[in-house]
């Protein structure tokens, strides 16, 4: 039986999600009883709960399929410029839900689930999320497939298809424990296997020289098989694709094997291939000399640029034929978005693959390059520290892909091709005269721009490899580009400053505002009106209702239910009674030490240890949350969770603080997750030190769902504070001038902690083993780091952030001004929606042009074309 409607759940069937039509409901019931007799082949007798929950997911993946296919068609028809999105992470979540608010099916589905005695919520909770990415760079990349596809794009995703994702972690005794993710186990309804569409992939070998070029052989071969999942846009009936590719070894076995008992081991021996795409690297950032890790990057750009030419070449409607010979029209009809330097062999690559293949002469490929309107690959860059620039080792390089970096080991700075044919070298030549003249003797210039690191070993530097094969080059948020082009890339930015720009990210309303936070959505929806799901930028209209008590009190309204249903599911979780009225103080994403859990860590035992000396004042309750996953490798990472964890035991259990503070660490903090805690939040960590963080997505996410920021001027937060007043935020600490200054001058810990009182009060607390009692040199070795070894200077922002988290308190004990800052935020958000963010993609460095025109969704015409 269903559970009846929640004040929470009430609010839910709100109109943003769609009109629950009579007939939509009675085709949705008979679509799942179709489908749970015919495709799972079960009745209600003996049917679980996860077969209900497939049944409701083919009953949606139903109405995809004629609008992904007549998407297919109409690109095809059209012949736009498409564009190739390649990263190694799409950290995509569950579907289920977010299919339904594209396609505006929710309200019906809801209904139909209910008159069916299902509980909808209990079956969305079935679906394994899709955890293909370690944070950030996948989550944006999975933001950008929604817009791409919700702004009418020819877009497509590329990717590996990890038979095991990031890890599930779990915290025992206090300590993160990594266990696989077997998020395929159950199967998935969402994804279909297209092995007509396999790509040969070649590995190791050696290099031929014969007249009509060089030949690569005895190679071993991997199949890409590519498995799609359908992307819907909003409400536009536009579905796009995200492919991933999955290894496999080639079936061939040699029949002596069956004479010689070689047979068992042929076939033992296939894993070896097929563990290229078993599991995702866990984001340590240092993948140097790990092959594996170098295979899965060839892998994905070698198959899938086999199938953007295939693409390309047949690009023509009703045909199956090549029929587009003419590859320096390539740039004109494919765009290839490089996601960070992972996907960055696929620069040489695509040469390779003109000359060797498709039999250009090296003349066409340099064509192609060099003529600025016709290049075809784009990169952006999400780091700023140089010690997680990614390079391979040359050895490991030549090894692994020997026909494509035998070219590689050739190319110096500014090549404008790589490939194997030996007339490399004139390209080469020509690029070297140019720095020549540009630089005349400046031989240190030339050295640090080499793509070619030398040393011990010589090392290919994937970033510079990036900026010299892509026409542009562009940061992920306004600092963080301009620390590039000042910084690690300058000497690149003075020799072609039209090359580089900034993209600053953004996330996807429809999951992060309408999916999430409907209860916050149709407050919106209702002073607004509902274009602000396609067009954020309209959330400045809010600026009209700061004042509007009826609107006040609907925002607190929503943020408080939300707390209540979160607080209920923490208590379930965790154990933790939870004060719902205090503040919820959320910090998740990666454990790393830029991130400064630690500098939060001494906030908490600060404000613990006032709580204790006055234990009668009226002090503002808070519940602090961390959450995040930390590399297995990385062991700080994974003592700074043992501390959270610790200094948890210790608070929650004292009967004197009682329930002004408590502490919790979110486990296996992932999507799913996400959209739980962050339309739960008041107050958003982002903490990081100035000039570490990127861009941040997290921070957006909070913003958009009413949350106040805390933070440094780092990544997005810049720009935040310029939509939304930097008196609406909480900013403190050191700017990024300051932080160089500290550097010149020479960072100190000692100074702080000398001159702080409750600053050594805390540290001394933590070396002497006030949290771990049973272990009191447990944390000597994060105080050790802290004192003599900190590159991210936690003692040199505490005093600012204990200071403004006092700022906090008091703010938040004025609801009413509390919630008009709350408003003023969402107002301002508008610029960080990815619609946004793809747009200055498309205009700027695509060339093409969005569209919010709806493809028409004709039924009983749909004609098969390739895909």
């Amino acid at each position: 039986m269903s559970k009846p409607l929640s004040d929470y759940d009430k609010r839910k069937q709100i109109s943003v999600r769609g009109l629950a039509g009579v007939d939509n409901v009675s085709d949705l019931k008979t679509n799942f009883n179709r489908h749970l007799h015919f495709t799972l082949v079960k009745d209600r007798n003996v049917a679980t709960k996860r077969d209900y929950y497939f049944a409701l997911a083919h009953t949606v993946r139903d109405h995809l399929v004629g609008r992904w296919i007549r998407t297919q068609q109409h690109y095809y028809e059209k012949d736009p410029k498409r564009v190739y999105y390649l990263s190694l992470e799409f950290y995509m979540g569950r579907a289920l839900q977010n299919t339904m608010v594209n396609l505006a099916l929710e309200n019906a589905c809801d209904e139909a689930a209910y008159q069916l005695g299902l509980d909808m919520e209990d079956l969305e909770d079935m679906e394994e999320d899709a955890g293909l990415g370690n944070g950030g760079l996948g989550r944006l990349a999975a933001c950008f497939l929604d817009s791409m596809a919700s702004l009418g794009l020819a877009a497509y995703g590329y990717g590996i298809r990890y038979e095991f994702g990031i890890f599930n972690q779990k915290i025992v005794s206090g300590w993160q424990v990594e266990e696989a993710d077997d998020w395929l186990r159950y199967g998935n309804p969402w994804e279909k296997a297209r092995p007509e569409y396999m790509r040969p992939v070649h590995f190791y070998g050696r290099t031929e020289h014969h007249p009509d070029g060089v030949k690569w052989v005895d190679t071993q071969v991997v199949l890409a098989l590519p498995y799609d999942t359908p992307v819907p846009g909003y409400r536009n009936n536009v579905v796009n694709t995200m492919r991933l590719w999955s290894a496999k070894a080639p079936c061939e076995f040699n029949l002596k094997d069956f004479n010689v008992g070689g047979y068992i081991q042929a076939v033992l021996d296939r894993n070896l291939a097929e563990n290229i795409s078993r599991v995702l690297y866990p984001n340590d950032n240092f993948f140097e000399g790990k092959e594996l890790r170098l295979k899965q990057e060839y892998f994905v750009v070698a198959a899938t640029l086999q199938d953007i030419i295939r693409r390309f070449k047949v690009s023509k409607f009703g045909s199956r034929e090549v029929v587009r010979t003419d590859f320096t029209c390539l740039p004109k009809k494919v765009a290839i978005q490089l996601n960070d330097t992972h996907p960055a062999l696929a620069i040489p690559e695509l040469i390779r693959v003109l000359v060797d293949e498709e039999k250009l002469l090296l003349h066409s490929c340099a064509v192609i390059w060099s003529d600025t309107h016709m290049r075809t690959q784009f990169y952006d860059f999400h780091m700023i520290m140089m010690t997680i620039f990614l390079c391979m080792k040359g050895r490991s390089v030549e090894y692994v892909c020997m026909c494509m970096c035998a070219s590689v080991g050739l190319v110096n700075i500014l090549c404008v091709c790589v490939c194997v044919c030996v007339c490399v070298c004139v390209c080469v030549c020509v690029a070297m005269q140019r720095v020549a003249s540009l630089y005349p003797g400046d031989m240190e210039r030339l050295q640090r721009m080499s793509l070619i690191e030398e040393g011990g070993m010589k090392r290919v530097n994937m970033a510079h490899l990036c900026i010299v094969g892509s026409h542009a080059v562009n940061g992920v948020a306004q600092i963080h580009s301009d620390i590039l082009k000042a910084t690690v890339f300058k000497d690149f930015y003075e020799m072609d400053p039209h090359k580089f720009q900034n993209k600053t990210n953004g996330i996807t309303p429809r999951r992060w505002l309408v999916m999430c936070n409907p209860g916050l959505a149709e407050v919106i929806a209702e002073r607004i009106g509902e274009d602000f799901i396609r067009d954020l930028s309209q959330l400045r209209k809010l600026h009209s209702f700061v004042d509007d008590d009826a609107f006040i009190r609907d925002v607190a309204k929503v943020k408080q239910e939300n707390k209540l249903k979160f607080a209920t599911h923490l208590e379930e979780q965790y154990k933790v009674k939870i004060n719902p009225n205090s503040i919820f103080d959320i910090q998740v994403k990666r454990i790393h030490e830029y991130k400064r859990q630690l500098l939060n860590c001494l906030h908490i035992i600060t404000y613990y240890n006032r709580i204790k000396k006055d234990p009668n004042k009226q002090w503002t309750p808070r519940t602090v949350m961390i959450g995040g996953k930390a590399a297995p490798g990385y062991h700080t990472a994974k003592m700074i969770i043992r501390l959270v964890t610790a200094i948890g035991e210790v608070v929650n259990n004292d009967p004197v603080v009682g329930d002004r503070l408590k502490v919790i660490f979110l486990e296996n903090y992932r999507v799913t997750l996400a959209e739980k805690a962050i339309p739960a939040a008041d107050l958003s960590e982002q903490i990081s030190t100035a000039g570490t963080e990127a861009s941040g997505t997290g921070n957006m996410k909070f913003m958009l769902n009413g949350a106040l920021t805390i933070g440094t001027m780092d990544g997005a937060n810049v720009e935040m504070a310029e939509e939304a007043g930097e008196e609406n935020l909480f900013i403190f600490g050191m700017r990024v001038e300051d932080v160089e200054a500290l550097d010149k001058k020479g960072y100190n810990a000692s100074e702080y902690y000398n001159r702080i009182p409750e600053l050594k009060l805390a540290v001394d607390q933590i070396a002497a083993g006030f949290f771990s009692t049973k272990q009191p040199d447990l944390f000597k070795g994060i105080v050790d780091m802290l004192m003599h070894h900190d590159r991210f200077k936690v003692f040199a922002d505490y005093e600012d952030y204990m200071k403004c988290q006092e700022k906090v308190s008091a703010l938040y004990k004025k609801p009413r001004e509390w919630t008009k800052k709350v408003i003023l935020n969402i107002a301002g958000s508008g610029k960080f929606s990815s619609d946004r963010t793809i747009s200055q993609y498309a205009r700027e460095i695509w060339g093409v042009e969005p569209s919010l025109e709806k493809i028409a969704n004709t039924r009983g015409q749909l004609r098969p074309q390739p895909h």
